[in-house]
């Protein structure tokens, strides 16, 4: 899924996709349309998998408090799949260098992201990343 998940966003134009000023209401409506662009081209594709993964191509952008986009489902509505994605996909962008800031720090991520828990994200999934990224954890191991 996270190779296919913006599958939506083929045909928004460049401009808009690389950004670095904030987008007008009308780019970011066209942007809020690719998980349903990306639920069709799956559907209609030949591609058993694509097929198979269309649902969560479409609820991808989904979030804990039902203020996602583009059904509005709130918590365990969301597909399992959906959510652990949505915190990876967060978690990654947090951490990459975008061209207009550096990414952040593991500790900066983390706390970004369980000051997000319970509203954009899974609360339970949040607690889980954190600790399954706790340095301790990894000392343990060896």
């Amino acid at each position: 899924m996270a190779q296919v998940h913006d599958l939506g966003l083929i045909g928004i134009p460049e401009e808009i996709l690389f950004k670095t000023e904030p987008l007008t209401e009308n780019e970011w409506e066209m942007i809020r349309q690719h998980p349903e662009r990306g639920y069709r081209l799956a559907i209609a594709s030949s591609s058993t998998e694509l097929i198979e993964i269309a649902d969560l191509i479409l609820k991808h952008h989904e979030r804990w408090d039902g203020t996602g986009y583009p059904l509005g489902l709130k918590g365990e509505d969301i597909p399992l799949e959906c959510r652990i994605f949505a915190l990876a996909d967060a978690y990654d962008s947090i951490t990459s260098p975008k061209p207009y800031r550096l990414g952040l720090s593991k500790a900066k991520a983390l706390a970004e992201l369980q000051k997000n828990a319970g509203s954009q994200f899974d609360p339970a999934l949040v607690e889980t990343l954190i600790e399954l990224l706790r340095p301790a954890r990894f000392k343990a191991r060896g």
